[in-house]
């Protein structure tokens, strides 16, 4: 008579705790970490992490739990790496430094796995501060350079901004038919001079949004006249999920009498627009 058949056990593999260095070029590798179906792998960051933007290569078919913390990710693999395959995994650091995003590659080990794992960045270089120092030093010129060239005082300055002629519309934007980028446009104001306009509107982020900044606009009347836009401004550099602030466009004054516009603002990647619609000039 045979013998019975026993089931296969998973392997018992021993527990480890460590730390990994994220990249800080391109060129170097990405660190890897030890996991193993069900067992839930603790990942600590050094600083905050963007929940919104992480990133988890097979999320929905390849883990039973992925949990993002403020400064954790803990992972519990259903369906573990097989020999040689590195499951990705990408999040933004939420205070700005160097670099912007940890990377790390999951992968399968036969006998270890990574219980706790700290992540860390490098320490900068006195070379690397001082590099990164000239560089926001040159943004805060080129910032301050822009806000004079574009603000109401170097209006008043070249004659621009007079006060002949000049009308007020309030309005309240929807965004156009079917939109589902995330955004909502609110209570607005269009402003109209002979020799200047602009439209100032309130915009929100929706929660669980990634953030945003408008980088470009269009404005055309709705019967498809296109309005030349000068400059567009946010009253805060990004907005973070549920968040809302004041978006002003400056545009040439409509060659038209025509008061009804639809206004579109693209976000500075050039992939995230909201269209807005009945928007008054």
């Amino acid at each position: 008579m045979g013998l019975p058949s026993v089931a296969q056990q998973p392997p018992v593999r021993e527990q480890r705790q460590r730390q990994v260095v994220v990249p800080s070029s391109p060129g170097e590798s990405v660190p890897e970490v030890r996991v193993a179906a069900g067992v839930s792998t603790y990942v600590r960051f050094n600083a905050p992490i963007d929940r919104v933007s992480l990133e988890v290569e097979g999320r929905a078919t390849r883990f039973k739990l992925v949990d993002p913390g403020e400064y954790t990710l803990t992972l519990e693999p259903s369906v573990e790496p097989a020999p040689g395959e590195r499951l990705l995994v990408r999040v933004r650091y939420k205070d700005g430094g160097a670099p912007a995003h940890a990377a790390l590659a999951l992968v399968s080990h036969p006998t270890l796995v990574d219980k706790e794992v700290e992540v860390v960045r490098r320490p900068r270089t006195v070379e690397a501060l001082e590099a990164r120092l000239s560089h926001v030093e040159a943004e805060l010129v080129s910032l301050k350079d822009q806000c004079v060239r574009s603000g109401l005082p170097n209006l008043a300055f070249s004659g621009v901004l007079d006060s002949k002629d000049v009308r007020a519309k309030p309005f309240f934007g929807k965004p156009a038919p079917g939109y589902k980028g995330g955004l909502e446009p609110g209570p607005g104001t269009g402003y109209r001079g002979t020799l200047w306009a602009m439209v100032v509107v309130r915009v929100r982020n929706r929660p669980g949004q990634p953030a945003w900044a408008p980088g470009a606009a269009r404005l055309t009347s709705v019967k498809g006249t296109p309005v030349k836009v000068l400059s567009v401004h946010m009253e805060k550099p990004q907005l973070q999920p549920g968040e809302f602030a004041l978006v002003a466009v400056m545009v040439e004054p409509p060659a038209s009498n025509e008061v009804l516009f639809q206004l579109e603002l693209v976000d500075t990647e050039g992939g995230r627009l909201l269209p807005i619609t009945e928007v008054a000039l």
